[in-house]
């Protein structure tokens, strides 16, 4: 898949040009002349006076953004109405640079009230009510803003959102807001509206892009790292609420999952495509570390199978972060005996010129780990056919094996290539592949423009041991929790529901042919322990995901909006699941501003 920052950086410059393009302008018969910012907003998500012009509309300046390509002003009208439903502020968007406006200013604006869907129509996501082509006058500076609202854990209802409205294809757009029943109409009914936290758990480290993550409600589904776990799709963690500010981003702080913003956070209530409900801060909270530590898993013994999946996150030979990864494999990971890794590139990364070979980025990083202190680990893997796997355009990512021939061996059967499927047998009455490395069924449209799954077999003090490497489809094109359709549609489930039944399939293959075979099929699964994608690779007994024998509140390996979740598994046969084994999901990239990669590696160890 794409590197998140290369996705996010493409979407912002061409932001300016959706922007326009992106708006829905909704017709109304009736005529607005002067109104008030809660007729603007009214009381569903959609103004009933989308599409009309407005005059001297009254407020408060309450935030000025001056960066992006949202640039405008937020402004309160001081004196709200009764109905709690019905929101007091509104964005008021300039496109370029708002001038001779500041907080404090009351303003009176007129222009064109527009219903904006950040991230365009087809993204699914809520729309955000704004007052565009904006004329304004101030009347007066230096006013009072209007008291924040405060968000908290008594304030924010415990269920989510309502059901969509059938009748409109499932969109919640039109159904009257209820804030003391549902947190997304909770936080609908204060878009545009000052608001504040108070001492907030950080549950998503700070990204390149200065945000992060709190939560309002300090024990819902906490682990004792200091995260909020997304442990089922009816859990969605009504308490999290992403951060920005209106200051420089030099001044944003570096913050980990764990960390406190102590005192008040205070600003608008925006709503993005990244995100959903997010307080733009004008007031931050000052940044409490709780020294949370990179986790290291312990040492396998003599007779224990290490087996672990990393994924490095686009690693090819010009990256800077070879030295970090060997560190973590040999230090955090204690070296297991095979590493399948996620994300491997090739020799001159996302440069698009036919090259395929990944064997200087396999050999930099094999290099890094034995200057580390680690074993002199050898590899396999199969080149991809160019362009045929999706991921950063060029980077012809792919799954490799590291393995520790001091350990493990690997046996070799030649005939592996991008297109030849490797296939089971028997050899001396035991399964075997008949290419090894090999990829499952890379002709399937289960592996259309997505990573193949890699398959080698190795022996471990006398036992066969067939390891499945798996990088599955990502869940980009997926609805966001916050979006407008609820439940939200998980388009990209449709391809990791054919993987998922392709390497179950292959899977019991090796099990028909030997039934008590040790197998292990491992990766990015991209979904989680609960899915049904996860359902459907462990069929009936043929596999079992043992990041399950975990507490709940650990069974996470990825940070995405606050929500720490499973996507990386290690799903094992039921020979293995019957004996002695450990599992340890190891934290020490997600939760963490500083990571070389955004997700955790997994570790399994057993006793074939």
């Amino acid at each position: 898949m794409p590197s998140k920052s290369s996705a996010r950086l493409a979407a912002l410059t061409v932001a300016a040009v959706c922007s326009a393009a992106s708006t829905v302008v909704l017709t109304s018969p009736a005529h607005a002349d002067t109104v008030r910012i809660h007729d603007v907003q009214g009381d569903t998500r959609t103004s009933p006076l989308a599409g009309e012009q407005v005059t001297d509309v009254t407020g408060v300046v309450t935030g000025v953004r001056t960066y992006g390509s949202s640039r405008g002003f937020w402004i309160q009208d001081p004196a709200p109405d009764a109905d709690p439903a019905t929101s007091e502020g509104v964005f008021v968007f300039t496109g370029s640079t708002p001038k001779g406006v500041a907080v404090g200013d009351a303003v009176t604006v007129s222009g064109t009230v527009s219903e904006y869907v950040p991230g365009g129509t087809s993204s699914g996501n809520q729309s955000l009510t704004q007052i565009t082509r904006p004329t304004f006058t101030v009347t007066s500076s230096g006013n009072p803003l209007p008291a924040a609202t405060t968000v908290d854990a008594r304030s924010v209802p415990a269920a989510y959102t309502p059901a969509g409205d059938p009748a409109a294809g499932g969109s919640i757009n039109a159904l009257p807001l209820r804030p003391a029943r549902y947190a997304l109409d909770f936080y609908e009914s204060l878009e545009g509206m000052n608001v504040q936290v108070s001492d907030a758990r950080v549950v998503g480290a700070t990204d390149p892009y200065t945000e992060l993550w709190v939560t309002v409600k300090p024990h819902e589904h906490r682990n004792h790292r200091g995260g909020t776990v997304y442990g089922s799709y009816d859990a969605q963690n009504t308490g999290r609420l992403q951060i920005q500010s209106l200051g420089k981003a030099s001044d944003f702080p570096d913050a980990n999952v764990g960390d406190t913003l102590t005192g008040t956070t205070e600003g608008p209530l925006d709503y993005n495509q990244y995100g959903g409900y997010t307080l733009v801060a004008g007031k931050l909270g000052t940044l409490e570390s709780a020294d949370l530590q990179r986790e290291t898993t312990r040492a396998q013994r003599g007779t224990e199978l290490a087996v672990a999946t990393y994924n490095v996150e686009n690693l090819d030979p010009s990256d800077d972060t070879f030295a970090a990864h060997a560190a973590a494999i040999v230090d955090n990971l204690k070296s297991p005996d095979i590493v399948s890794l996620e994300e491997i590139q090739d020799n001159n990364g996302a440069t698009d010129d036919g090259t395929v070979a990944a064997d200087l980025t396999m050999t930099r990083l094999i290099e890094a780990i034995e200057a580390a202190g680690g074993p002199r680990y050898d590899w396999r893997s199969v080149d991809p056919a160019d362009k045929q796997d999706g991921g950063e355009p060029g980077g012809n990512i792919r799954q490799a094996f590291l393995f520790n021939p001091a350990r493990v061996s690997f046996t070799d059967r030649a005939g592996g290539d991008a297109t030849t499927a490797t296939d089971v047998t028997k050899v001396r009455g035991k399964a075997a592949l008949t290419l090894s490395p090999g990829r499952i069924d890379p002709a399937s449209e289960a592996f259309d423009n997505s990573r193949k799954p890699l398959a080698g077999e190795f022996a471990f003090r006398g036992r066969t041991v067939i390891v499945i490497a798996n990088h599955f489809a990502s869940k980009g094109g997926d609805q966001g929790l916050t979006a407008q359709y609820q439940p939200p549609s998980r388009s990209s489930e449709t391809q990791r529901h054919l993987q998922a039944k392709a390497v179950h399939d292959f899977t019991a293959k090796i099990l028909e042919t030997q039934k008590n075979a040790d197998v292990v099929a491992l990766g990015d699964i991209n979904d989680f322990e609960f899915s049904r994608t996860t359902e459907l690779l462990e069929g009936r007994g043929t596999l079992w995901s043992a990041i399950k024998s975990l507490p709940r509140s650990e069974r996470y390996s990825y940070v995405y909006q606050g929500n720490s979740q499973a996507l990386d598994q290690i799903l094992i046969s039921p020979s293995i699941r019957r004996g002695t084994f450990a599992y340890d999901s190891v934290h020490i990239n997600a939760e963490f501003h500083d990571q070389i990669s955004d997700h955790d590696p997994q570790v399994l160890r057993f006793r074939p």
